[in-house]
């Protein structure tokens, strides 16, 4: 049941974002594919974290993160924001507002404040309020039955 219901939804094409934060002191970051905007008038999004995360204690104790969307030629981002060890290791960021870890050459980022936490099922539904963002004219890197592409741009 669980197999074919993931393969039932992995049939919609997402788009890709690594997510971050700074959580005593260290940077802490996890590729999604569970974001939406929510709405313009408050700015909102939200995205969705399991509640066994090793992030998980991170992300629902701190005040802001930054959705970074990736671009079509980050997949080595996706995979290694998904992954074990250190992920920040060798990768291009800057801090931005709050101190908050922005990667270099994404297609588009958000910094938000944490606005509400929703517990549904294995997983902790994140709404945050917007309060920075920028772009770049670049195609979006997607995710669709287990496999990478890019949005046209």
């Amino acid at each position: 049941m669980h197999r074919n219901l993931r393969d039932a939804l992995g049939k919609f094409p997402t788009g890709v974002a690594v997510v971050t934060t700074v959580h005593d002191g260290l940077a802490v970051g996890l590729t999604i594919n569970s974001f939406t905007s929510v709405s313009l008038v408050p700015p909102l999004v939200l995205w969705c974290l399991r509640r066994d995360s090793r992030c998980h204690a991170a992300f629902a104790t701190t005040p802001r993160f930054a959705v970074n969307v990736l671009a079509a030629g980050q997949r080595e981002l996706a995979e290694r924001f998904a992954g074990p060890g250190d992920r920040f290791r060798g990768t291009a960021s800057r801090p931005g507002p709050e101190g908050l870890p922005l990667l270099a050459d994404v297609a588009a980022y958000l910094v938000c404040r944490t606005h509400r936490l929703i517990p549904a099922g294995d997983h902790v539904i994140l709404i945050g309020e917007v309060l920075r963002h920028g772009m770049r004219p670049e195609p979006s890197l997607l995710f669709t039955a287990g496999r990478y592409g890019a949005a046209d741009a």
